[in-house]
């Protein structure tokens, strides 16, 4: 039987909050009246999916469903609104300017307060979800962009999580909240064949090239002839129709996906895409500028090319560029240099056959002007190629189990008595460390209690603690002999947060006190004493001024640069400087203004830290199968396992400056 033929026909009226349906125009008893305040969902089908032209339903407080239809767009339309625009509140009215495919409030707990539900107004626009929660003024969710998205606890909680913070959507109702999982999640998924259509990271780089990626950065930069060999074609068939399908839930692992076949689902990607990575708008004027001779001249236009990309497009090229340049530094190890790349990745980015090599020019400039076309920061280039350096050497001495390197390193639990061994694989944050810890030691996540991981230098006053997305391993092999990883509360991280919630100006100024260890005669001896100075500390530099009202900074240094102890490291090799401050409050809105700065005011996860380790997927640990580099033993056991990290150039705090 046709759906449409299960519709009646009724009369039906909006009035004062109530929507009424009679028999007909004639009829003074409506057959039911549903009151606005009982409706919690508004969902506008799209035509035909009930087998009428254009429908919409409603759900009740009560588990109910109602679902009507008109048969022309514009009195559809109309009704919509209207129904709208009596369901939500004045607090949340923004959102009835959306063309939104559901409307209506869900309940939802987020921020460190996970013991109270509030309600909040939600509408569902494509992939983005619009919503109003508590007082705020609106906020948009990408969904396409979460870093996790799950259904937990028996199907009744939806988990949103996406940078600094997790939200907690409740199924108070299973009718209209099953409904709205699975529009979400439908949501969130790939959209088509272009760019912007793709799930995409923080960075918006889609998730399957981050993925591929990461994966050759980890496995693949020691493979003779990356890129230019095949991997098996129905394997890459099925890769390519698992990312597409759910690009987040895929996680390529060493043994079960090999190197050939994620490089060619990347090459893949790139050469299927719609619209292709230079669009097709501007992809012949990039080939032309290729085509030129005056390399000053070329690299002008490239950057004006590159800035008249699409937000993602631009993204991607970068992070697929960095990756290259990666790629090639390695080229005495894979034999692809940049040539090589160039010739396989002209044709496959530009979508043509390969018949000249201008397309290859193209890529090649990109490249070999990585730094100066990109705009790219020196130092942090260095810093990723000393991490990849440090993967590789770790590789290199663990053959016998070519799998994800892993430290089996002691980690102290708030003093240096709780010792606990800990496997440390090469992508662990500091988070995640402290999170594991916990867990081991079962040991309760409370509010207001901010546990950290800490850099402590035994015998010289010093600490650091590390900021919960710092990498753990590379800060591993910094550490001096006699210093250690801590796992304790971190006492003035409240105070920081409220500080920095309070403050208007994003910059910190004031009197410190300041120092500088200087050798004398190049025997390493330290000197100098603490002088007054005015300080000025912005997002870029760290300024210093003889006074107040010195015009010129008699010292500055890069914000990147700089790492912050507290306390004093006697025996530091200069350069070092010392800042002291009056007071214990003032020195934590000093810490709190650099952590804001190097962090881009993800200073603490937003719901707390307990969090951070959904989105992680723990390595398989059992000894035999997995490269575990033992640590075991005394301190200088453990640093002679390790020994040539301590010279390698991953130790980047050489460079770091201190306070205290």
């Amino acid at each position: 039987e046709d759906a449409a033929n299960k519709f009646s026909r009724r009369w039906c009226t909006l009035n004062d909050g109530t929507f009424s349906y009679y028999d007909s125009d004639k009829n003074a008893n409506p057959n039911r009246s549903l009151k606005m305040s009982e409706i919690v969902c508004l969902v506008v089908d799209l035509p035909e999916k009930h087998g009428y032209d254009y429908t919409f339903e409603l759900y009740s407080e009560s588990e109910r469903l109602y679902l009507f239809g008109t048969t022309d767009p514009d009195s559809h339309k109309e009704w919509v609104k209207s129904i709208a625009k009596s369901l939500i509140p004045a607090a949340a009215e923004p959102l009835l300017r959306l063309n939104f495919e559901r409307i209506g409030k869900l309940k939802y707990k987020d921020g460190l307060n996970l013991q109270t539900s509030k309600v909040g107004w939600f509408a569902l626009v494509g992939s983005t979800l619009h919503a109003y929660l508590g007082s705020s003024r609106g906020e948009k969710i990408h969904l396409r962009k979460l870093n996790e998205l799950s259904i937990q606890q028996d199907n009744e909680v939806l988990v949103l999580v996406e940078k600094g913070r997790t939200l907690y959507i409740e199924g108070e109702r299973k009718l209209d909240f099953a409904g709205w999982c699975g529009a979400i999640q439908e949501a969130a998924r790939s959209g088509g064949d272009t760019l912007s259509e793709q799930q995409l990271t923080e960075t918006d780089v889609p998730v399957i090239v981050q993925s591929c990626i990461s994966f050759i950065t980890q496995y693949g930069l020691t493979s003779e002839g990356i890129y230019r060999k095949s991997g098996v074609n129905s394997r890459v068939a099925a890769l390519c129709e698992r990312f597409h399908r759910d690009a987040r839930s895929l996680c390529l692992k060493e043994g079960e996906h090999q190197v050939d076949d994620v490089s060619n689902t990347l090459k893949r990607f790139f050469r299927e895409l719609e619209d292709g990575l230079f669009t097709s708008e501007h992809a012949r004027d990039w080939l032309t500028v290729a085509a030129g001779d005056l390399e000053n001249s070329k690299i002008s236009q490239y950057k004006d090319l590159l800035n008249r990309l699409p937000r993602v497009n631009k993204a991607t090229l970068q992070a697929l560029i960095n990756h290259l340049y990666c790629v090639q530094c390695f080229s005495n190890l894979n034999q692809m240099n940049l040539h090589n790349l160039a010739i396989v990745f002209g044709p496959t980015l530009f979508q043509t056959d390969g018949k000249d090599y201008t397309a290859g020019r193209a890529i090649e400039d990109l490249i070999q002007h990585y730094i100066i076309i990109f705009e790219v920061d020196e130092q942090q280039l260095k810093i990723q190629l000393e991490e990849i350096n440090a993967i590789l050497e770790m590789r290199k001495r663990n053959t016998k189990f070519p799998v994800t390197p892993s430290f089996i390193c002691t980690v102290y639990l708030e003093e240096k008595d709780g010792t606990i061994e800990q496997s440390i694989p090469g992508s662990m944050t500091a988070a995640e460390l402290t999170c594991e810890v916990l867990d081991k030691r079962k040991i309760p996540f409370k509010d207001k209690e901010y546990w950290s991981c800490w850099e402590v230098c035994d015998k010289e006053e010093m600490e650091r603690p590390l900021h919960y997305q710092e990498r753990v391993l590379a800060i591993l092999h910094s550490l001096g002999t006699n210093s250690h990883l801590l796992i304790k509360k971190h006492p003035g991280m409240d105070g920081m947060l409220i500080y920095l919630s309070t403050k208007s100006d994003a910059s910190k100024h004031g009197m410190m006190k300041f120092r500088e260890e200087r050798s004398i005669l190049g025997l390493g001896l330290s000197s100098g004493s603490f002088h007054d100075r005015y300080f000025i500390l912005s997002s870029n530099n760290l300024r210093m001024y003889r006074e107040i009202r010195s015009n010129r900074p008699e010292r500055e240094w890069p914000m990147k640069n700089l790492k912050v102890y507290n306390g004093i490291k006697k025996k530091l090799r200069p350069p070092t400087w010392y800042l002291c401050c009056d007071t214990q409050s003032e020195m934590k809105e000093w810490l709190a203004t650099f952590l804001s700065f190097q962090y881009d005011g993800n200073v603490w996860p937003q719901d707390g830290l307990q969090q951070t380790r959904v989105s992680r997927v723990l390595p398989d640990a059992r000894h035999g199968n997995v490269s575990l580099i033992p640590l075991r033993g005394s301190e200088n056991e453990m640093r002679n396992s390790v020994a040539s990290f301590s010279q390698d150039a991953l130790s980047v705090s050489q460079s770091a400056n201190h306070s205290g």
